[in-house]
């Protein structure tokens, strides 16, 4: 008759659809201001939350749960954050340079930022809103230096902020420093740990010269299991750190440590021992940043240079990506658009590809996950689609190449679905000159430090187009972007026989496979 058969106290509490329960999902309580317990989705048990306070970070009384403008659930899933893991990778540059991490912080408000590393305090400082600053780490020999492959305890470094913002590493920062140059620079967009994942698929290059490439592998929690499953590229390593000479194993690390793997000579020439496509998975998230201690793009074309970039988790790689080849600008001679190498790489088996405009000759296919190739060099602008999900980077060409100015770097592509309306990015100025590529729909309107970019250049039937900006060497290298729709944007630079690319910032939403 539309009364209750039946009445059943609780001793605890009652929940809609559980009945008698511990606790009501997601109503939690504070212990100290350190430490939130969250009730579990089964009203059967407590989740624990630390409230960092470093990030400034509280347990909020009357809300049972972690408060402040850093708080899980006040960051969205993108590149910006207050939790990152700064990471040296191989390079062969003179120590002399600075490995340097750059902090853009776009909120509101003045950011407090503390670097450790392991439990030693390494520094601190204040970035006021709407700037940039510099800091200038100390190098970190075992991971620098190469070798086999290996855990470095405490390799990592760990950089807090209690305000949201941007970072990215620079290893090194300088293209010129006391008079002399560094000849193999590369810069990364670092990933927070609020968008990590535990599950990646690595892009770089093979063993050139003897000189390895190399993924680093970085937790952020303690007793984080990784497991590698090489391409079918990748089964020439040195093994170490519990990672087999055939590229397999198993790692266990605890926070802040490295995992460093580098591929092996397998042959002369253009080498066949290459990672890209290497799956790396975790039990917990993990950050993944590939990297190369100095190669040749193309494998016979000066000069060598260190390459380096942050992985983009699975959950956030997509179908469809826009790639655009930089402009140069040769000392005392006008732009111009320079050959590239762009690679994509599967996730899945029976992979299809397609492009727009038609790119003559490019492949249209990779039958197995971890599979790549290679476009070996073109300067078109053109969007690359496929009915799985893909990675896809790009690699400047060495100077010789043309343009007497740069030398290899490389880049992530980011997926359209990833793009944003705004950005605040760094630019050394004491490279020759520094480019930002944008990508927008045709009808965008957008501003490079308040003033409107040049008109953007059609590609193909996309609807997207793009403009080739220069920006300046003066003031501090701070650079604000806007726009009225979601746009993309590449970062890069040139010295002699040197360059750095990174992108310019994204979001990274979780995108359905």
């Amino acid at each position: 008759m539309g009364g209750f058969s039946e009445e059943t106290p609780c001793d605890d509490a009652c929940a809609p659809d559980l009945g008698c329960v511990l606790c009501v999902p997601g109503e939690g309580s504070c212990e100290g201001e350190g430490l939130a317990k969250i009730c579990n989705d089964m009203g059967d048990g407590y989740v624990d939350e630390t409230c960092d306070t470093v990030q400034g970070v509280t347990c909020d009384a009357d809300l049972g749960q972690c408060v402040g403008a850093c708080a899980p659930d006040n960051l969205g899933i993108s590149y910006i954050g207050c939790d990152y893991y700064p990471v040296v990778t191989p390079n062969v540059v003179s120590a002399s340079f600075n490995f340097a991490v750059v902090v853009s912080n776009t909120s509101a408000n003045s950011a407090h930022i503390t670097v450790t590393r392991g439990a030693q305090m390494v520094t601190e400082a204040d970035v006021p809103s709407q700037s940039v600053q510099v800091v200038t780490l100390p190098w970190v020999n075992e991971l620098k230096g190469g070798g086999n492959s290996k855990i470095v305890v405490d390799g990592a470094y760990r950089l807090r902020a209690d305000q949201p913002i941007t970072l990215y590493q620079y290893s090194p920062l300088e293209y010129q420093l006391g008079g002399s140059n560094s000849f193999t620079n590369d810069a990364s967009l670092l990933v927070p740990v609020n968008a990590w994942t535990g599950d990646y698929w690595v892009a770089i290059r093979n063993t050139l010269n003897g000189l390895p490439g190399a993924y680093a592998v970085v937790a952020s929690q303690d007793d984080t299991t990784v497991d590698v499953t090489p391409s079918a590229t990748g089964m020439i390593v040195k093994g170490g750190g519990g990672i087999a000479n055939d590229g397999t194993g198993q790692a266990i690390l605890d926070q802040g440590d490295v995992l460093i793997v580098l591929s092996a000579a397998g042959g002369g020439g253009p080498d066949i021992s290459d990672l890209t496509g290497t799956h790396v998975e975790a039990d917990k998230p993990i950050e993944v940043i590939s990297a190369h201690q100095c190669t040749y793009v193309p494998y016979n074309v000066t000069a060598c240079d260190h390459l380096e970039e942050s992985n983009l988790p699975y959950e956030s790689l997509a179908k469809e990506y826009i790639v655009t080849t930089p402009l140069v600008k040769p000392q005392g001679q006008n732009p111009f658009t320079k050959a590239r190498m762009v690679r994509v790489i599967a996730t899945e088996a029976g992979t299809t590809i397609t492009y727009d405009p038609p790119q003559g000759g490019a492949p249209t296919s990779l039958a197995n996950a971890g599979d790549y190739f290679e476009i070996a060099a073109t300067a078109a602008d053109f969007k690359v689609s496929a009915d799985k999900k893909i990675v896809v980077s790009e690699y400047m060409q060495g100077q010789a190449a043309g343009g007497n100015t740069g030398d290899p770097a490389m880049t992530i592509a980011v997926p359209t679905e990833q793009y944003r309306t705004d950005y605040l990015f760094h630019a050394p100025t004491n490279y020759e000159s520094s480019f930002v590529n944008i990508t927008a729909p045709m009808g965008a309107s957008i501003t490079l430090d308040g003033q409107n970019i040049p008109a953007l250049t059609p590609i193909g039937g996309t609807g997207f187009g793009v403009a080739r900006v220069e920006v300046s060497n003066q003031g501090d290298g701070t650079h604000a972007l806007s726009g009225d729709q979601k746009f993309g944007v590449q970062v890069y630079g040139y010295g002699q026989y040197t360059s750095y690319w990174y992108p310019g910032g994204l979001d990274l939403k979780f995108i359905p496979q």
